[in-house]
């Protein structure tokens, strides 16, 4: 059926064609059982198809011309009761198509086995006049043919053209396929062969055959031999067309996978990232916490401490204090600091409590304010650390201390440098100094008032 199509997709230009150089007639050669009958029959029902309004099983490129008639020869019409042989069946049918074929517009005409049936040399000559005259007339002709000298006549005629079905020489077997612009061998001795005719008989054969015969056959072997050749070619190169153009999807399905792919590990990195990032964040909050917490709850434990032994040095100090009663007179002052520390030593570092002078004493009051010698500021921010220090100098100033430690540590300094501004700015200070190198040396800052 494709042999059919690509002679229906040839007819159908010429038949739209004015030129008489185009190609109206197609002269179908080749070897018995090769499909030469089935094709013109093909492309007969193909045509009447289409004008029928069937479609026609042909392919997307086929196109097919409309017809005002379609002629066809076919077949063997001999008749006794007609007095009709093989060869006059044929003469009275090509009668009738020559008479009409071409004059009532577009014709399509069949011919099968055009100029059989009589002598070689004389059905050639009628089948040639006959073929010259339909290509005349413009009529689109598909005829099949086993006479040598009807390979020539495309050759020789401008508007005819030769095509052949395809046969395997080796198998001795048709592929149906259709060689357009090459004459096919009829392969008679050869299907006789395979056949089973006695090979005495088949030498004697081809010892009759013509050598003008013989070298057209070997012509066409060789013809044939190179178009296999070159179909096989055709088909290799298709092949590696098929092939790279898969290879080229196939390349670009994975660049674009790969692409995805590299989306989607960008989107998890980033998504990765800030994940990491939060989670930073969300520790180094945590660990702020914990370490304010663990600071509060020192400083906490500090303060406490240092109320215990604030209260128990006032204890001591009241105690003392009401032993000596009786020997003071009324009204005498409370016992001042140097006093104290006389009676009490104790270590430098321990916060303590002074009894600050208040007048005469009336009935049994004992007016007191409490401040330490020594405060810390470890472990503080610089905000954080003026407002404690600030509250320490007042403190020392109401309870009339004559010094006060200020323990910064040396770290970064920052600390240490806004104690020092606030203490060169504060007009109760006397002067201030580092302390010695074996009482902490940079990290503590003492601060002398004024009397």
């Amino acid at each position: 059926m494709r042999s059919a199509t690509d002679a229906v997709h040839s007819g159908s230009r010429a038949g739209r064609c004015r030129s008489p150089a185009r190609k109206f007639t197609v002269l179908v050669s080749g070897p018995n059982t090769g499909g030469k009958t089935v094709l013109i029959k093909a492309v007969g029902l193909l045509c009447l198809m289409a004008q029928s309004g069937i479609i026609p099983p042909i392919g997307p490129q086929s196109a097919l011309p409309v017809f005002d008639a379609v002629f066809a020869d076919i077949g063997d019409r001999q008749s006794i009761a007609a007095s009709l042989s093989t060869f006059s069946a044929h003469v009275a049918a090509l009668r009738d198509i020559l008479a009409r074929a071409g004059a009532e517009g577009g014709s399509l005409v069949l011919l099968d086995e055009i100029g059989s049936g009589t002598d070689p040399a004389e059905g050639g000559a009628l089948a040639a006049a006959v073929l010259k005259t339909l290509t005349r007339r413009r009529a689109v002709t598909l005829a099949t043919t086993h006479l040598g000298a009807l390979k020539q006549l495309a050759a020789e005629t401008v508007g005819i053209v030769n095509a052949s079905l395809q046969f395997d020489a080796q198998t001795l077997t048709p592929t149906y396929r259709l060689l357009k612009g090459v004459p096919g061998r009829s392969y008679g001795l050869a299907i006789a062969r395979r056949l089973g005719i006695a090979g005495d008989v088949l030498e004697l054969a081809e010892r009759a055959v013509p050598d003008a015969e013989r070298a057209l056959d070997a012509l066409l072997a060789t013809v044939e031999a190179r178009a296999r050749e070159l179909e096989a070619k055709a088909r290799e190169l298709a092949d590696r067309e098929t092939a790279q153009h898969d290879d080229a999807a196939r390349l670009e399905r994975r660049a674009e996978e790969v692409a995805a792919r590299e989306r989607e590990v960008s989107g998890r990195a980033r998504s990765l990232e800030r994940e990491a990032r939060e989670q930073a964040r969300a520790y180094l909050l945590e660990a702020r916490k914990k370490v304010e917490e663990a600071l509060g709850r020192a400083r906490a434990a500090v303060d406490e401490a240092t109320a215990r032994e604030a209260r128990k040095l006032v204890e001591q100090a009241i105690e003392e204090t009401e032993q000596g009663a009786g020997s003071r007179e009324q009204g005498a002052g409370w016992m001042s600091l140097e006093e104290l520390r006389q009676q009490r030593q104790e270590p430098t570092g321990a916060p303590r409590r002074v009894l600050r002078p208040a007048g005469p004493a009336r009935g049994g009051e004992r007016p007191a304010a409490t401040a330490a010698t020594e405060i810390s500021l470890r472990g503080l921010r610089v905000d954080e650390a003026e407002p404690v220090l600030v509250k320490a100098l007042d403190d020392a100033v109401l309870a009339d201390l004559p010094y006060l430690r200020v323990i910064h540590g040396k770290g970064t300094g920052a600390v240490r440098q806004r104690v020092h501004e606030i203490l060169a700015a504060d007009g109760r200070v006397k002067r201030f100094g580092f302390a010695p190198a074996n009482q902490g040396g940079h990290g503590v800052t003492v601060v002398e008032f004024k009397a």
